[in-house]
């Protein structure tokens, strides 16, 4: 081969070459610390609960939940985020098990804090979905649609139950129009101004929360498309930041993660405070089910999808692969 004058002069490989070098000019790190990790408590079980849709991941009992916070905190994750499945004859219309201050998600939130302390950020997931006869994350009128403002009375009273079993954090998901408000309202008016809010800001009606139904014993009827966002829009997601900011949020959110790195790109560019991302239940599946199949490396899928997440801008990612994930790269630096 004639190698003409300084053919190529650029060479980019020259920084790839060996897995020091990389790792040093990396422009992306993923750590233990950007990770939340979902977990998932359930009424009247005795032992945990294997979800089948998402293999390894279980409804814990109050005692295994306790276990999976300290492990996180062992591995260096910064908080858990909890969701309560109560029992299905507790459901009712308006969802009354999720301000039911002996209910099955405050139960959890005063074990975890109980047992870590201020070791991990005890995050607390404030929708109506769980506890509703019908699974929407609203109360209904009388022709079946989700009741707006009705429905914001009762995420003023989950905050503060949730406040007072021990929340560091609550997670507003249920994509009501002025729920960061109302809820920063609540918070303040009963003496937690401490709380943060962690704002659902951005969730797509997602064809990719499949499995997550099965995680929290879901009884949806229909969809939740009057309220979560179109898959196909940009611009509302960009004016749903702005109210939510303008409300008090103390942190956003991108819901689902993968999907939406264009989203989660915007959203990190435009805002001064901490964003996270939410790789959900049917991101978590898909990888994990392919690499049952053996057609993709598991590992390697699991780092790769995370580092995009972070790439794109999210400095605290929800993932259920958080704790594993934690333990690798404590072990890889180690």
């Amino acid at each position: 081969m004639t190698v003409y004058g300084n053919f190529p002069g650029s060479r980019p490989r020259r920084l790839r070459t060996t897995p020091t070098m990389r790792r040093m000019v990396a422009e992306t790190r993923l750590d233990a610390a950007n990770l939340i990790l979902p977990a998932f408590v359930r009424e009247g079980i005795d032992a945990p609960v294997a979800i089948s849709t998402m293999p390894g991941v279980q409804q814990h009992t109050l005692d295994t939940l306790r276990k999976a916070a300290v492990e996180a905190v062992s591995a260096g994750v910064s908080g858990i985020m909890l969701f309560g499945v109560p029992a299905d004859e507790k459901k009712d219309g308006r969802g009354t098990a999720g301000t039911d201050p002996d209910g099955i998600l405050q139960a959890g939130l005063r074990a975890v804090r109980a047992e870590v302390g201020d070791d991990l950020v005890v995050m607390s997931d404030l929708c109506l979905d769980e506890y509703t006869d019908h699974g929407h994350c609203g109360v209904l009128t009388e022709d079946s649609r989700v009741d707006n403002d009705a429905t914001l009375e009762r995420y003023a009273e989950m905050a503060q139950v949730q406040a007072d079993a021990g929340a560091h954090v609550v997670g507003p998901s249920g994509m009501m129009d002025g729920q960061v408000g109302v809820i920063r309202d609540a918070l303040d008016q009963t003496g937690h101004e401490d709380v943060s809010i962690l704002a659902y800001t951005v969730k797509y009606a997602s064809a990719f929360y499949g499995p997550f139904r099965e995680a929290v014993g879901s009884s949806l009827k229909g969809d939740r498309r009057t309220y979560q966002q179109d898959p196909a829009n940009t611009r509302e997601s960009m004016r749903e930041l702005a109210l939510d900011l303008e409300e008090g949020a103390d942190m956003v959110m991108v819901k689902p993660a993968g999907p939406y790195l264009d989203i989660l790109a915007k959203v990190a560019d435009s805002v001064d405070v901490p964003v996270a991302a939410y790789q959900i239940s049917g991101e978590y599946a898909m990888i994990e089910a392919a690499a049952e199949k053996g057609w993709i490396d598991r590992d390697a899928a699991i780092m790769e999808s995370l580092t995009g997440i972070r790439r794109a801008g999210a400095q605290m990612i929800l993932t259920y692969w958080a704790t594993e994930v934690a333990q690798r790269l404590r072990r890889s630096q180690a």
